[in-house]
Protein backbone atom coordinates (compact mmCIF):
# COMPACT_ATOMS: atom_id res chain seq x y z
CA UNK A 1 0.00 0.00 0.00
CA UNK A 2 3.01 2.72 0.91
CA UNK A 3 4.93 1.15 -2.95
CA UNK A 4 1.46 2.48 -4.23
CA UNK A 5 0.81 5.82 -2.62
CA UNK A 6 4.74 6.45 -3.96
CA UNK A 7 4.55 4.97 -7.40
CA UNK A 8 1.40 6.97 -7.92
CA UNK A 9 2.76 10.26 -5.96
CA UNK A 10 6.56 9.97 -6.68
CA UNK A 11 7.07 13.41 -4.62
CA UNK A 12 5.75 12.04 -1.81
CA UNK A 13 8.97 10.29 -1.80
CA UNK A 14 10.31 13.86 -0.29
CA UNK A 15 8.17 12.86 2.75
CA UNK A 16 7.53 9.21 3.43
CA UNK A 17 9.29 8.97 7.00
CA UNK A 18 7.10 12.19 8.23
CA UNK A 19 4.10 9.78 6.77
CA UNK A 20 5.21 6.52 7.83
CA UNK A 21 6.37 7.76 11.43
CA UNK A 22 2.61 9.24 11.64
CA UNK A 23 1.16 5.65 10.85
CA UNK A 24 2.77 3.71 13.45
CA UNK A 25 1.71 6.98 15.93
CA UNK A 26 -1.78 6.09 15.23
CA UNK A 27 -1.90 2.86 15.29
CA UNK A 28 -0.33 2.58 18.21
CA UNK A 29 -2.66 5.19 19.61
CA UNK A 30 -5.60 3.53 18.57
CA UNK A 31 -4.60 -0.10 20.24
CA UNK A 32 -4.56 1.39 23.39
CA UNK A 33 -7.88 2.66 23.10
CA UNK A 34 -7.06 6.14 22.22
CA UNK A 35 -8.99 8.66 19.75
CA UNK A 36 -8.22 10.86 17.54
CA UNK A 37 -9.20 14.67 16.78
CA UNK A 38 -8.50 16.42 13.67
CA UNK A 39 -9.54 20.08 12.62
CA UNK A 40 -8.84 22.81 9.96
CA UNK A 41 -9.90 25.58 7.78
CA UNK A 42 -11.51 25.88 4.38
CA UNK A 43 -10.76 23.09 2.58
CA UNK A 44 -8.69 21.31 5.60
CA UNK A 45 -12.35 22.00 7.52
CA UNK A 46 -13.43 19.81 4.89
CA UNK A 47 -10.58 17.35 4.64
CA UNK A 48 -11.15 16.83 8.34
CA UNK A 49 -14.14 15.41 8.04
CA UNK A 50 -13.43 13.17 5.53
CA UNK A 51 -10.77 11.77 7.84
CA UNK A 52 -13.29 11.08 10.22
CA UNK A 53 -15.46 9.58 7.71
CA UNK A 54 -12.69 7.04 6.80
CA UNK A 55 -12.28 5.82 10.36
CA UNK A 56 -15.59 5.77 11.74
CA UNK A 57 -16.89 3.76 9.46
CA UNK A 58 -15.76 1.06 6.87
CA UNK A 59 -13.27 2.22 4.42
CA UNK A 60 -11.45 -0.12 1.74
CA UNK A 61 -12.69 -2.92 4.11
CA UNK A 62 -15.72 -4.99 5.71
CA UNK A 63 -15.30 -4.50 9.93
CA UNK A 64 -18.17 -6.73 10.96
CA UNK A 65 -19.10 -6.66 14.60
CA UNK A 66 -17.22 -9.36 16.60
CA UNK A 67 -18.57 -12.21 17.86
CA UNK A 68 -18.44 -11.37 21.29
CA UNK A 69 -20.09 -8.42 21.21
CA UNK A 70 -22.47 -10.24 18.38
CA UNK A 71 -23.60 -12.27 21.34
CA UNK A 72 -23.63 -9.55 24.03
CA UNK A 73 -26.00 -7.78 21.84
CA UNK A 74 -27.85 -11.11 21.59
CA UNK A 75 -28.17 -11.63 25.68
CA UNK A 76 -29.22 -7.95 26.03
CA UNK A 77 -31.80 -7.43 22.71
CA UNK A 78 -32.57 -10.96 21.34
CA UNK A 79 -35.42 -9.52 19.06
CA UNK A 80 -33.02 -6.69 17.67
CA UNK A 81 -29.48 -8.06 18.22
CA UNK A 82 -29.23 -9.31 14.03
CA UNK A 83 -30.28 -6.24 12.40
CA UNK A 84 -27.87 -4.16 15.08
CA UNK A 85 -24.91 -6.18 14.72
CA UNK A 86 -25.20 -6.42 10.78
CA UNK A 87 -25.71 -2.65 10.81
CA UNK A 88 -22.74 -2.00 12.65
CA UNK A 89 -18.98 -1.61 11.56
CA UNK A 90 -15.77 -1.48 13.69
CA UNK A 91 -14.58 1.92 14.54
CA UNK A 92 -11.35 3.38 15.05
CA UNK A 93 -12.56 6.55 16.90
CA UNK A 94 -12.27 10.39 15.63
CA UNK A 95 -13.68 13.39 16.17
CA UNK A 96 -13.74 16.33 13.77
CA UNK A 97 -13.48 19.71 15.49
CA UNK A 98 -15.01 21.34 12.95
CA UNK A 99 -18.51 19.46 13.16
CA UNK A 100 -19.54 21.52 16.08
CA UNK A 101 -21.25 25.12 15.17
CA UNK A 102 -22.96 25.70 17.93
CA UNK A 103 -19.86 25.41 20.12
CA UNK A 104 -17.61 27.22 17.63
CA UNK A 105 -19.90 30.25 17.16
CA UNK A 106 -20.25 30.67 20.92
CA UNK A 107 -16.84 30.69 21.94
CA UNK A 108 -15.62 32.68 18.86
CA UNK A 109 -18.70 35.00 19.27
CA UNK A 110 -18.02 35.42 23.49
CA UNK A 111 -14.20 34.62 24.04
CA UNK A 112 -11.90 34.10 21.39
CA UNK A 113 -12.05 32.95 17.36
CA UNK A 114 -9.07 31.66 17.43
CA UNK A 115 -9.39 29.50 19.96
CA UNK A 116 -12.06 27.44 19.30
CA UNK A 117 -10.38 24.41 18.17
CA UNK A 118 -8.13 24.71 21.32
CA UNK A 119 -10.85 24.78 23.75
CA UNK A 120 -12.36 21.32 21.95
CA UNK A 121 -8.77 19.26 22.18
CA UNK A 122 -8.71 20.94 26.45
CA UNK A 123 -12.29 19.57 26.54
CA UNK A 124 -12.02 16.40 24.69
CA UNK A 125 -8.18 15.43 24.52
CA UNK A 126 -6.04 13.19 27.43
CA UNK A 127 -3.16 11.72 27.81
CA UNK A 128 -2.05 9.30 24.80
CA UNK A 129 -4.48 10.97 22.04
CA UNK A 130 -3.89 12.07 18.67
CA UNK A 131 -4.33 15.52 17.62
CA UNK A 132 -3.79 15.72 14.07
CA UNK A 133 -4.30 19.38 12.43
CA UNK A 134 -4.17 20.58 8.70
CA UNK A 135 -2.83 23.72 7.72
CA UNK A 136 -1.63 24.24 3.91
CA UNK A 137 0.21 27.13 5.64
CA UNK A 138 1.52 25.56 8.95
CA UNK A 139 0.94 28.55 10.41
CA UNK A 140 -3.12 28.75 10.81
CA UNK A 141 -3.52 29.94 14.34
CA UNK A 142 -6.14 28.36 15.24
CA UNK A 143 -4.35 25.06 14.87
CA UNK A 144 -1.58 25.96 15.97
CA UNK A 145 -2.95 26.82 19.22
CA UNK A 146 -5.42 23.84 19.22
CA UNK A 147 -1.44 22.21 18.54
CA UNK A 148 -0.19 24.04 22.27
CA UNK A 149 -2.73 22.79 24.02
CA UNK A 150 -2.59 19.12 22.63
CA UNK A 151 1.43 19.04 23.40
CA UNK A 152 0.49 20.48 27.00
CA UNK A 153 -2.13 17.32 27.15
CA UNK A 154 1.01 14.73 25.89
CA UNK A 155 -1.11 13.77 23.17
CA UNK A 156 0.25 12.98 19.74
CA UNK A 157 0.74 15.97 17.66
CA UNK A 158 0.74 15.34 13.80
CA UNK A 159 0.81 18.28 11.34
CA UNK A 160 -0.10 17.86 7.80
CA UNK A 161 1.18 20.97 6.43
CA UNK A 162 2.98 22.61 2.93
CA UNK A 163 6.64 22.52 1.92
CA UNK A 164 7.48 25.48 3.68
CA UNK A 165 8.55 25.95 7.36
CA UNK A 166 6.16 26.60 9.54
CA UNK A 167 5.21 27.40 13.00
CA UNK A 168 4.38 23.83 13.99
CA UNK A 169 7.41 22.48 12.98
CA UNK A 170 8.69 23.69 16.37
CA UNK A 171 5.23 21.99 18.07
CA UNK A 172 4.34 18.92 16.19
CA UNK A 173 6.11 15.22 17.10
CA UNK A 174 5.54 14.01 13.52
CA UNK A 175 5.37 17.25 10.76
CA UNK A 176 4.25 15.77 7.00
CA UNK A 177 5.29 18.67 4.38
CA UNK A 178 3.47 18.16 1.25
CA UNK A 179 5.80 19.08 -1.38
CA UNK A 180 4.03 21.65 -2.81
CA UNK A 181 3.19 25.49 -1.58
CA UNK A 182 -0.31 26.69 -3.54
CA UNK A 183 -2.94 26.03 -1.08
CA UNK A 184 -4.98 23.68 -3.89
CA UNK A 185 -1.83 21.75 -4.92
CA UNK A 186 -0.98 21.08 -1.21
CA UNK A 187 -4.36 19.81 -0.51
CA UNK A 188 -4.23 17.87 -3.69
CA UNK A 189 -1.51 16.04 -2.02
CA UNK A 190 -3.11 15.76 1.78
CA UNK A 191 -5.52 13.74 0.38
CA UNK A 192 -3.66 10.83 -0.98
CA UNK A 193 -1.45 11.03 2.57
CA UNK A 194 -4.74 10.98 4.53
CA UNK A 195 -6.26 8.07 2.85
CA UNK A 196 -2.35 6.49 3.28
CA UNK A 197 -2.76 6.68 6.45
CA UNK A 198 -6.79 5.73 6.57
CA UNK A 199 -6.26 2.74 5.09
CA UNK A 200 -3.39 1.57 6.77
CA UNK A 201 -4.76 2.24 10.31
CA UNK A 202 -8.12 -0.24 8.64
CA UNK A 203 -5.83 -2.89 7.33
CA UNK A 204 -3.97 -3.05 10.74
CA UNK A 205 -7.12 -3.39 12.48
CA UNK A 206 -9.98 -5.13 10.44
CA UNK A 207 -8.15 -6.96 7.92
Amino acid sequence: MFNNLLTKYPELVKCKDAISDAKERMIAAFAEGKKLLVCGNGGSCADSDHIVGELMKGFLLRRPVPQEERAKLQELFPQEAEILANNLQGALPAISLNAHSGLISAFANDVAPEMVYAQQVYGYGNEGDLFLGLTTSGNSENVVKAAMIAKAKKMTVIALVGEKDCKLDKIADVVIHAPKSETFQVQELHLPIYHYLCAACEEHFFA
